[in-house]
C-alpha cells in the first residue's frame, strides 16, 4: 500500500502500520481518538492527551530533539511528524529507520485533509469520517454564529521576553480568520515574529496563549495596564492544535466570543 504525505512524499508499506511513533502531541491525541492507541508505541513528553498514555508508552523526547537510538529500539512501522514542529534533520535521520511521515498544516482545511489520510493509512476510514463530518458541522455552525460580530483587530501572543506573536500564515492565524478577527500581522517577517509594545498598542483585542509560554492571570492584568486594552487569557490547545482537538474547538470559541 502506498500513502502520499502533506510534502508530496509517497510512502510504500508491505501492510497497515502497526508500530506508530508520533513526534506531535496533537497528532498523537488524533490517533487516540482513532481508535489506534494500542498501535503508539513511542511519543514525545509533550503528549499530555490522553493523561495516561504517557505511562504506557516510550517517551521519546520533545519534537526538536528525539531520541533517535530510543526510536530506532521500538522498530516502528511508520513515523508521524509535521514539518513545522520537526526539523528537517530529524526527519532525514529517522527516515534511515523507518518511513517519516510529515504533515503541513497551515488551515482547518489542512488539518481535515491530514485525518482522511490518517484514516486510510491505519485502515480506519470510518472513524476518520465522522470526525471529519463532526468538525465541519460544527465549523458550519459557528460560522453563522460568528456573522455579524464586530471584527475585531487582534494580536495573538505566544511568548514573553520577547513579546511573539502568531502571524497570519499560520494555523493560529487561519483560526483567528475563522473566528472572524483581522490578525495584526497581516504581513509579518516570519511566522512568528516579535513584536514591541507600541505595536501591540495597535490591537483592538490582545490574546495570550497558555502555549508555549504559559501566560497567567497576572500577565494578562500587567499588559492591561501597560498598554490600556482589553487583554484576554485564550487556552492555546484549541488554536494551535490539529487533528481531533477541532471536534471540541468551535464550542470554545463560541463560548470565548
Amino acid at each position: 500500500m502506498q500513502s502520499k504525505d502533506q510534502l508530496g512524499t509517497t510512502h510504500s508499506f508491505k501492510s497497515v502500520p502497526q508500530r506508530i511513533v508520533s513526534l506531535v502531541p496533537s497528532q498523537t491525541e488524533l490517533f487516540v481518538d482513532l481508535g489506534l492507541a494500542g498501535k503508539i508505541v513511542g511519543l514525545t513528553k509533550f503528549c499530555v492527551h490522553p493523561e495516561h498514555l504517557r505511562k504506557s508508552k516510550t517517551v521519546i523526547g520533545g519534537t526538536k530533539n528525539v531520541k533517535i537510538d530510543k526510536i530506532a529500539k521500538l522498530a516502528p512501522d511508520v513515523i508521524i511528524a509535521n514539518k513545522e514542529e520537526n526539523t528537517q534533520a530529524i526527519v532525514e535521520s529517522l527516515a534511515r529507520i523507518a518511513p517519516v511521515w510529515v504533515s503541513d498544516i497551515y488551515t482547518v482545511d489542512d488539518s481535515l485533509e491530514f485525518i482522511t489520510a490518517m484514516g486510510a493509512l491505519f485502515e480506519k476510514q470510518q472513524k476518520a469520517d465522522e470526525l471529519v463530518k463532526t468538525i465541519t458541522q460544527q465549523r458550519a455552525a459557528f460560522a453563522d454564529y460568528i456573522k455579524g460580530k464586530q471584527r475585531l483587530k487582534v494580536a495573538y501572543l505566544i511568548w514573553k521576553g520577547p513579546f511573539m506573536v502568531a502571524g497570519e500564515a499560520t494555523f493560529i492565524g487561519d483560526l483567528l480568520r475563522e473566528n472572524g478577527y483581522e490578525n495584526l500581522l497581516q504581513d509579518p517577517k516570519g511566522r512568528y515574529p516579535e513584536v514591541d509594545e507600541a505595536l501591540l498598542a495597535q490591537a483592538d483585542l490582545i490574546l495570550l496563549s497558555s502555549e508555549p509560554y504559559p501566560f497567567k492571570e497576572k500577565d494578562r492584568a500587567q499588559l492591561s495596564d501597560q498598554l490600556g486594552k482589553p487583554v484576554k487569557l485564550v487556552d492555546g490547545e484549541y488554536f494551535s492544535w490539529y487533528g481531533s482537538r477541532l471536534k471540541d474547538a468551535y464550542t470554545y470559541f463560541r463560548q470565548m466570543r
